[in-house]
């Protein structure tokens, strides 16, 4: 589906990723995991377009990814950053409508009322503004405006950041849901329980390379890798 090859990418004169090579594979959850500073979010922003990749390709099904975010995302592409970026002055029906009338939904796809009905928080919420919601509710909203694209793959950095035990659980079991619903994922993500048990595919990733790649279950297993990569 995607792949990332030999990918050389930073900020300025500043080079993060040494020739990272990855796949994200159809109806899978593919789990990215380093250290801070490894160049995990510099990954996710390198393909979104959002940093230029100096080398080295990236292809979705075999055909390069354009280079402008906007382009990528009308090829399915949906991202979710760490910063989540809602639209503070906007209430919460007005954040969702922008991205719903952007992306018409198909049949079966996403509409504002499903994604309520997978949030229903939101919809007791629909005409707060961005500022008087909560970080979980922030996060639920991030996440529900970028299924409103109706996307094939969907890009998480770091969805459980700052949030407490409760909602963790929440953004968790919603993640899963989509997962058993088919939803191609990349997920970024520290706490090292939570993405092993939502991963099909995981790569670890050190200094800007892939230092290791397998399974969820191989892993769970590898306490070395743990130790020298991740330290957990």
């Amino acid at each position: 589906m995607l792949d990332l090859s030999a990918i050389e990418s930073g900020y300025g004169e500043t080079q993060v990723l040494h020739g990272l090579s990855l796949t994200a594979r159809p109806g899978r959850v593919l789990a990215i995991l380093g250290r801070n500073g490894a160049g995990k979010s510099t990954t996710l922003k390198t393909i979104m377009g959002l940093l230029p990749t100096k080398a080295g390709r990236i292809t979705l099904d075999d055909r390069p990814l354009p280079a402008r975010p906007f382009d990528i995302a009308r090829l399915g592409i949906a991202y979710v950053p760490e910063t989540r970026d809602i639209f503070p002055s906007l209430s919460v029906r007005e954040n969702l409508e922008l991205a719903a009338r952007r992306f018409p939904c198909a049949n079966g796809g996403w509409t504002m009322a499903r994604v309520l009905e997978l949030f229903p928080r939101l919809g007791e919420r629909l005409d707060n503004g961005g500022t008087q919601l909560s970080g979980g509710e922030q996060q639920m909203l991030a996440i529900a405006r970028a299924l409103l694209m109706n996307p094939r793959l969907l890009i998480l950095d770091e969805p459980t950041e700052g949030l407490a035990p409760i909602i963790v659980k929440l953004i968790h079991d919603k993640l899963k849901e989509l997962k058993s619903a088919g939803l191609s994922m990349i997920l970024v993500e520290q706490n090292f329980g939570f993405a092993t048990s939502l991963a099909d595919d995981v790569v670890v990733i050190g200094k800007g390379r892939v230092v290791w790649s397998g399974s969820a279950p191989e892993i769970r297993a590898a306490e070395d890798i743990q130790h020298a990569w991740l330290g957990v």
